[in-house]
């Protein structure tokens, strides 16, 4: 694994090599050291519409394929449970609806909306029991802009990753956020996971790719900032393409800018526009194949339809080259590139954390 091991400097530092994206082996490994150490988007808080609410759900399924639980108990606290019984490992909540506990349909053992173990049948001889191990396994746990993330082994706290970003935003009406269906798709990419997250991390190939994005953006002033586990691109905006009116004494008062593009370590992005959010969530699903899924959370009473529908044609330009990338770092030919200094760096950054977690 020595080849996992990215320049610091990133005018000397090469890209990650082509066995990262093609070797099964590294592929079985990222998905111990990177995804079960990640935080993850699960679902919207209002999954758990009232006490006693019950989501089950299986975390990263095909990677981590963690079968979970969010649970809402009768004082409205919210957690996330192990779903595998401690007596014999059944699921326990097969459906979403609301339960006063949790019970196991194959010997009937009780547990309560907080994992704690209750009760069970028959066991009236067993010694030294119950015990911890019988209680279902909390999972890390927290809500954000009414959106749940867990994570099974974080390696660091939520808060802690995602405070540049509630800085940056912090004037923003998020408490406003609602969902919208329509820009709301999950779309298939034929390709590995972090050519997708490669490709979103720098503005580099907008004039190349992205003729619509192109007219919009004042390219010459594209940004872009790192922080420990997350980073920024700052998208500014022409005369003629809408902006945010940022109020005085933010980092950003004055500017014209188009969009916070943020990306959470491994697979999270974050797009604020003027109108909403706009989620991505980079799940890969095998060596070659990711789903990204689109959520859309407009501003109450702002209108979004003109960018997202810039957004959905962005999305097919970025799939297309990226696919042609997958077939690209097939060849023997290729083995790793250069980073461009001023256009690459939260590329650099990505692969920094990459070869990090990869050791």
């Amino acid at each position: 694994m020595s080849l996992i091991s990215i320049n610091p400097n990133i005018k000397q530092a090469a890209t990650l090599p082509a066995t990262f994206y093609k070797d099964p082996q590294i592929f079985e490994r990222v998905k111990e050291q990177i995804f079960s150490r990640s935080w993850h988007w699960v679902a919207d808080a209002d999954v758990l519409p009232e006490n006693g609410s019950v989501y089950p759900f299986t975390l990263l399924p095909g990677v981590l394929d963690e079968p979970l639980v969010l649970t809402r108990d009768a004082e409205g606290r919210a957690s996330c449970l192990s779903n595998v019984c401690t007596h014999r490992g059944k699921i326990i909540v097969e459906e979403p609806g609301k339960m006063r506990q949790l019970t196991c349909g194959y010997h009937g053992r009780c547990f309560g909306l907080d994992g704690a173990f209750k009760r069970m049948p028959e066991f009236q001889g067993a010694e030294n029991f119950p015990t911890a191990v019988d209680n279902l396994t909390q999972v890390s746990l927290q809500e954000w802009l009414g959106l749940f993330f867990a994570a099974l082994d974080p390696f660091t706290g939520f808060e802690s990753i995602t405070q540049p970003m509630r800085e940056r935003i912090a004037w923003m009406p998020m408490d406003t956020l609602e969902f919208v269906e329509e820009g709301s798709i999950d779309y298939t990419v034929n390709a590995h996971w972090a050519l997708y997250c490669d490709n979103y991390l720098e503005g580099f190939h907008v004039p190349f790719v992205h003729p619509g994005l192109n007219a919009a953006l004042d390219f010459g002033n594209y940004d872009y900032e790192l922080f420990p586990y997350c980073n920024l691109q700052v998208g500014i905006a022409k005369e003629s393409e809408p902006c945010f009116n940022i109020p005085e004494g933010y980092a950003d008062h004055g500017r014209r800018v188009y969009a916070y593009y943020f990306w959470l370590f491994p697979n999270l992005m974050f797009n604020f526009y003027p109108w909403g959010l706009s989620l991505n969530v980079v799940e890969p699903q095998s060596l070659d194949k990711t789903r990204v899924r689109f959520r859309t959370y407009a501003f109450r009473g702002q209108a979004q339809q003109r960018i997202v529908n810039r957004i959905d044609q962005t999305e097919l330009e970025d799939e297309a080259v990226v696919e042609s990338v997958q077939l690209g770092i097939r060849s023997r030919f290729y083995q790793q590139g250069r980073f461009s200094p001023s256009m690459e760096q939260c590329v650099h950054h990505f692969h920094g954390l990459v070869g990090k977690f990869m050791g």
